[in-house]
């Protein structure tokens, strides 16, 4: 496991373990240590740190995303197994795209952010709200298995084997979005992906994705959040869209910019609380890695992480890895 640093000059070191750290360490995962990101989680490159820039292990002249850009760098180059991440507008989806990896963040609730911020001065409403601890490995089969670990155990995931819930076979009602933004490269390497969940059996439909402006203000968050599952959800069990709008920005092109590469097609899971997932699904024209988004409804995240790994056992894109 990889714990997370600042990305600054403050490197406070926290009285007692955050709660999914603590829930780790009984389990007897080894930690081992902190690792780089984004300043203060505030950007989406991973270039501006106090410690300097996280490098893509892909190729070190693109940017590795952000902001939990150390976590899918680490676990891309076989540095560690796991990270344990946070998650406000797509910062463990967005970096595990341009990586190569599966980023997970869960329903708003089902893994506790308790401690996460320990020592720090209170985040401001939105960002707790909008926040949510997320986890990354090389494969969806290792996210179940470290959920039945960190899931808060509560009525709707009580009896959850995570697990064991991969291999259910039901079939599932799946919509595809049809209203994301993203560059031609994108959307055919998209519906290549599509397609092959399609092969599967699952009954496929065009949908539109809930997309929000956090900018607007988070007043009716929690009403929003109450109704999203018989809205988007009354005629479907998942949505597809890419993880993100364009293939992996070079290091030279996003310059200073600290939203160089969009979270539009990931923030609005983070508004509504929905459980999300990145998964590989295959590279750009200049040999980077892109992401399939695959998201839930409220409280089904088991069914997120089937169809994930359905796909990922489908392809080999998730096999293949950084050259050391």
């Amino acid at each position: 496991m990889l714990w997370l640093e600042h990305g600054s000059r403050l490197n406070l070191i926290p009285t007692k373990d955050a709660a999914g750290v603590a829930k780790f360490k009984e389990a007897g995962a080894i930690i081992i240590g902190k690792m780089n990101m984004h300043k203060l989680g505030m950007g989406t490159t991973g270039l501006d740190s106090y410690f300097g820039p996280v490098y893509n292990p892909w190729n070190s002249e693109y940017i590795p995303g952000g902001s939990s850009s150390g976590s899918a760098a680490a676990v891309a180059s076989g540095m560690c197994y796991a990270t344990f991440d946070t998650d406000a507008i797509g910062s463990c989806r967005l970096p595990a795209a341009c990586c190569g990896v599966v980023g997970f963040k869960g329903t708003y609730g089902l893994v506790s952010p308790k401690g996460i911020l320990e020592g720090e001065e209170p985040p401001d409403e939105m960002i707790l709200w909008l926040n949510h601890p997320g986890i990354t490995t090389r494969s969806v089969e290792d996210i179940a298995l470290l959920l039945n670990i960190l899931a808060e155990r509560n009525e709707q995931t009580k009896k959850v084997a995570f697990i064991s819930e991969l291999a259910k076979n039901r079939k599932l009602r799946i919509g595809v979005a049809n209203n994301f933004r993203a560059d031609n490269e994108v959307s055919e390497t998209f519906e290549k992906a599509v397609e092959t969940i399609r092969n599967l059996g699952h009954h496929m439909s065009r949908a539109a994705a809930p997309f929000s402006d956090p900018s607007r203000g988070i007043s009716n968050i929690e009403a929003d959040r109450k109704t999203i599952a018989g809205q988007t959800f009354k005629d479907i069990d998942i949505l597809l869209l890419p993880t993100t709008t364009t293939p992996v920005p070079k290091v030279k092109d996003a310059g200073t910019n600290p939203q160089a590469l969009s979270p539009e097609n990931t923030v609005f899971a983070n508004y509504y609380g929905l459980p999300a997932i990145s998964v590989p699904c295959g590279f750009d024209k200049n040999g980077l890695p892109l992401g399939l988004q695959i998201v839930g409804k409220p409280w089904d995240d088991e069914t997120v992480l089937r169809l994930a790994y359905q796909y990922q056992i489908t392809t080999d894109h998730g096999k293949k890895h950084p050259i050391k």
